[in-house]
């Protein structure tokens, strides 16, 4: 090669961004130009406020006022805090990596970044599926349902939800179970300013099964399950106020309450299958997939969390009602907390 060759060679090596300039193993930085880059954090960041300020709206509406203070609200309350966690913790990260495309945070906040998106996600989907099973039991026994369904039960089954998610998320990734066998592909590609989350061929199947795929097909059964139990009902509630068994139909609360949370656990489906798609063939056809690829389809899944509170204020009047009377500043007068938003 000429002089002249090398020289031009060593000037473009030298114009390469790096994500840290005095590191040799440093990333290289993919810099968007200012006239995407700047609209592109105004959306995001626009995101990672509406899903903040909405799920904060949840929860403070569950715990605020008494006459929400039933098991299916106080599941709703958990989900809310998942989603919670995804705008506050893991969506601000994730909108300078994007952007920046690079990490500024460290290997060990890479790390605890990952395993909170792993354990929201989880916790979503298990949340749902304990919905659906407490939708199950108001409807096919809703005599029994009072006393089976219970505060308490619902505390247990809030608790396991987040016991069983945080284990799967945090020990995962620290225990480092994904990158059993792949250690040294891992290492060849990782760099300075980077968080990459790999998973095997066996892990990724194994966790996508348990965590997505699994609890989808059981929510989806007990879903259909509850379908033909309404529509038994719907038959004979314009003749009769009660059926065969002596059981009252399920009333429009009900129906309306079932109906909502279904939208809900599909659009959580909806949101997530598509990065679960490619995550789980990726390891199959050698970890192709685009990174670009793999964030907006993991910012099409946090999207879930921005959409919940808008599902739940389009549903629930009283939602709306709550909503209007937390903005207003109405929330802080004396006795607030037992106002009737839901009439009988």
């Amino acid at each position: 090669m000429s002089l002249k060759g090398i020289l031009n060679k060593s000037e473009a090596a030298a114009n390469v961004a790096l994500c840290y300039d005095a590191v040799n193993s440093s990333c290289v930085k993919f810099t968007y130009p200012l006239a995407i880059r700047v609209p592109l954090y105004v959306f995001l960041m626009t995101t990672v406020a509406l899903t903040v300020v909405g799920n904060l709206l949840v929860i403070i509406t569950v715990l605020h006022f008494k006459q929400l203070h039933t098991p299916t609200n106080y599941l709703i309350l958990s989900l809310a805090v998942a989603d919670l966690l995804v705008g506050s913790v893991v969506m601000p990260p994730s909108v300078v990596r994007v952007v920046e495309s690079c990490w500024y945070w460290g290997e060990l906040f890479c790390k605890v970044h990952t395993s909170t998106s792993m354990m929201c996600c989880a916790a979503s989907i298990v949340n749902l599926t304990m919905i659906s099973v407490d939708r199950y039991y108001a409807i096919s026994q809703p005599l029994l349902y009072k006393t089976k369904i219970t505060i308490s039960v619902v505390f247990i089954m809030n608790s396991i939800t987040w016991i069983i998610s945080a284990l799967f998320g945090f020990g995962v990734v620290f225990l480092e179970v994904n990158l059993l066998g792949i250690r040294d592909l891992y290492n060849s590609i990782v760099c300075k300013g980077s968080c990459i989350f790999l998973h095997s061929l066996l892990s990724s199947t194994l966790s996508s099964l348990l965590s997505f795929y699994l609890p989808g097909i059981i929510m989806a059964c007990i879903y259909l399950k509850i379908f033909v139990l309404a529509q038994e009902q719907l038959k004979s509630i314009h003749t009769i106020n009660t059926n065969v068994s002596g059981r009252p139909s399920m009333t429009k609360t009900e129906r309306k309450a079932t109906k909502t949370l279904a939208i809900i656990m599909g659009v959580f489906i909806s949101s997530w299958i598509p990065f679960f798609l490619v995550f789980t063939i990726n390891p199959y056809f050698g970890y192709g997939s685009p990174k670009i690829l793999l964030e907006i389809l993991g910012w099409v899944g946090y999207l879930n969390s921005t959409v919940n509170p808008f599902v739940y204020a389009y549903f629930y009047r009283w939602f709306r009602q709550a909503f209007r009377i937390i903005m207003s500043g109405k929330i802080f007068r004396q006795h607030s907390s037992r106002t009737i938003l839901i009439s009988n």
